[in-house]
């Protein structure tokens, strides 16, 4: 996941730094327990032991149980650490067991079964930090994917600033089925956010054709409508490589937006939720009179999409939210009562607004999620805002270069 404002703070990472594989595998092969305090708890069990085997005598030998002593530090030693401990072992109970004598026999087959018990405990600590390697290289490159399909918030435009929280709903997951994006073009900023049909791989991959169908509509198309044609050939697209393929096809709610910095903003609603503007104290569902079919279901439509415009005031936060948020539970079944609590944070900045939203979601469900979690919080930039982002060089213009080259 990216939760609250640790969470952004991570994301606004971006790209991948230089070493960030190299860290993740130096921390699977550091130990996880210093060597003085490792080898000093050694000692002092190694005494324990030889003195209680000199408390039972000659019919009860407990030295040669040190061999369990390897294989529990593989669990969590480096390999070195597990050789100096086997090691010591091996001297340890080697000279016990001359000291303590015995036949030929008995005394091979003890340093045998020590010796073996000793190798098996460092190649058990070597394939343990082997695994652990692999790990953090996955994770690496689930990171880099993460950062290809969503973009790390916040993110800034002329027109305005997005801030955003999203929660997959696998606890190691990185990207779920939920979606957001914003572009600058050249015709204002463009903004979606999506909810995809089911969850997986499957869902990630309909969510991921979505994202690179918008894109690069919200740069070509001029009319916020186009965009949204173009997403649902996109979706039709994927659907039908889906049914050859022998996948399920899917559809996706989506709410999307266009900023030319004015008053309004216009949107296109397919079947998403309303989006909620906190502004002068209060807290209010913004009207979609037009809302139409999800993405991918417009066959079953016969009315084109249209957009319609929307209040927008400076110093006002628009939330956006997929139905992770409004359909979270509690431990009676009860749904979150999102429009109840709205109003209690009008008055904090729009990423005060996600932490709150965020850590209110979590003590409302007891921390159990039923379902991706994705919100924005749009707010108009100021003026030094925009003469910054414009100064950035990023953007529209950069846009608008590409597309008119071609």
């Amino acid at each position: 996941m990216t939760i609250g404002r640790r969470r952004r703070r991570r994301a606004t990472r971006g790209t991948a730094l230089p070493g960030t594989t190299d860290a993740g595998e130096a921390a699977a092969r550091a130990p996880r327990v210093g060597n003085p305090a490792l080898f000093a708890g050694l000692a002092l069990l190694t005494a324990l032991v030889a003195l209680l085997d000199v408390e039972t005598g000659k019919d009860l030998h407990l030295v040669p149980l040190l061999v369990v002593v390897p294989a529990l530090v593989s669990v969590f030693g480096t390999i070195r650490q597990t050789v100096g401990v086997a090691t010591w072992t091996m001297i340890v109970v080697v000279c016990s067991r001359l000291v303590t004598g015995g036949t030929f026999w008995d005394v091979t087959i003890s340093v045998a079964f020590t010796a073996l018990a000793c190798f098996l405990g460092v190649g058990s600590c070597a394939l343990r930090i082997r695994h652990a390697t692999e790990i953090a290289r996955l994770r690496s490159a689930a990171g880099a994917l993460q950062r290809q399909i969503l973009r790390p918030l916040p993110i800034p435009t002329e027109q305005i600033l997005a801030h955003g929280i999203y929660t997959p709903i696998e606890e190691d997951g990185l990207v779920g089925g939920d979606i957001y994006e914003v572009v600058e073009s050249p015709y204002g900023t463009r903004v979606i956010i999506g909810d995809v049909q089911g969850k997986g791989l499957a869902a990630i991959g309909a969510g991921f054709a979505v994202l690179g169908a918008f894109r690069e509509a919200a740069i070509r198309e001029p009319d916020l409508t186009g965009v949204v044609d173009a997403l649902e050939d996109a979706v039709a697209r994927h659907n039908a490589f889906s049914a050859q393929t022998g996948e399920t096809e899917r559809f996706v709610t989506a709410l999307v937006l266009g900023f030319d910095g004015s008053d309004r903003v216009r949107a296109v609603n397919c079947g998403h939720l309303p989006p909620r503007l906190l502004h002068e104290g209060a807290a209010r569902a913004l009207p979609l009179r037009r809302t139409s079919v999800p993405l991918g279901m417009a066959e079953l439509s016969p009315e084109g999409r249209v957009s319609e415009p929307l209040d927008f005031p400076p110093g006002a936060t628009l939330l956006l939210f997929t139905d992770g948020v409004t359909e979270a539970r509690d431990a009676s079944g009860a749904f979150y009562p999102l429009d109840t609590r709205l109003p209690r944070w009008t008055g904090l900045e729009p990423y005060e607004v996600l932490d709150a939203l965020h850590a209110d979601l979590e003590a409302f469900s007891g921390g159990v999620r039923r379902d991706d979690i994705a919100a924005l919080a749009l707010r108009r930039t100021t003026a030094a805002e925009s003469r910054r982002t414009r100064a950035s060089g990023h953007g529209a213009r950069r846009a608008a270069e590409v597309f008119s080259a071609r």
